[in-house]
C-alpha cells in the first residue's frame, strides 16, 4: 500500500501540468523577426490562458523610452493578448511581458523585433 502511495505521489510530481505557466508560444511580429513596415498590433500567444486583468504589455523604442499602448486585450479564451501599435520608426524593438496564469502563476519574458531596413 506504501508503495502505491509512493508510485502515485512520484508519477503526480513528474506530470508537466503539476506546474501549469503560461509560457510564450507564439509572438506576432516573431520572436527576432525583421519587418519592412510597422506592424498594425502586437499578438501574444501563450501556452494556457491567462488573467488580462493581471497582465501588462510594454515596448521599447530603439532607445529604450516607453512607447505609449493600450492595455492588452484577450483573445481565444485568453490564452491570447493583443495590443494596437502606434506607427513604429525603423529599428529595434523591446517587448516586454509580464503575465498570470488562470491558476496565478506569474511568469515574464522579453524578445525584440526590428522594423525597418
Amino acid at each position: 500500500m506504501i508503495a502505491r502511495a509512493l508510485v502515485t505521489v512520484a508519477l503526480l510530481l513528474a506530470t508537466p501540468s503539476a506546474w501549469p505557466h503560461a509560457f510564450l508560444a507564439r509572438a506576432a511580429p516573431p520572436v527576432g523577426s525583421q519587418s519592412a513596415t510597422s506592424p498594425a498590433q502586437l499578438t501574444l500567444r501563450f501556452t494556457e490562458p491567462v488573467e488580462p486583468l493581471f497582465c501588462t504589455v510594454e515596448l521599447q523604442d530603439p532607445a529604450g523610452a516607453a512607447v505609449t499602448l493600450p492595455a492588452p486585450r484577450p483573445e481565444d479564451g485568453a490564452q491570447a493578448l493583443v495590443v494596437p501599435l502606434p506607427k513604429l520608426s525603423p529599428g529595434t524593438y523591446t517587448v516586454i511581458w509580464h503575465v498570470t496564469s488562470i491558476d496565478t502563476h506569474k511568469t515574464e519574458g522579453r524578445y525584440q523585433f526590428t522594423v525597418g531596413p
